[in-house]
């Protein structure tokens, strides 16, 4: 059974980010906004880790500054983003599929 939270260590090791660049984001971008106990734990849902993808998209792959991306979160839905977001994520994982059946045929 999947987890339905997961500690901020987790989903930093996940998306191979820092656990300080997590807080940092959701301080600037006001978003994920995840769960918490009274000892202020971060629990992420996968909710929120599809929130930090996003982030990460527009960071990473786009290229774009904080501003930046701030102001295309604005300027388009942020459903337009994760859409994106999740098509680049499949091209990927194709891509690893097509080169692991590439070296396999070398063998």
């Amino acid at each position: 059974m999947e987890k339905l939270y997961h500690s901020i260590t987790e989903v930093a090791e996940m998306l191979d980010e820092n656990a300080s660049t997590l807080r940092f984001w959701e301080k600037e971008f006001g978003f994920p906004k995840p769960r918490t106990n009274a000892k202020g734990t971060r629990f992420y849902s996968q909710e929120d880790i599809d929130e930090v993808k996003i982030v990460i998209h527009l960071l990473r792959n786009e290229k774009l500054t904080i501003d930046g991306a701030k102001a295309k979160l604005k300027s388009r839905k942020k459903d337009d983003v994760r859409r994106s977001t999740e098509i680049v994520e499949k091209l990927e994982e194709i891509k690893q599929e097509l080169l692991n059946i590439k070296n396999e045929l070398k063998d």
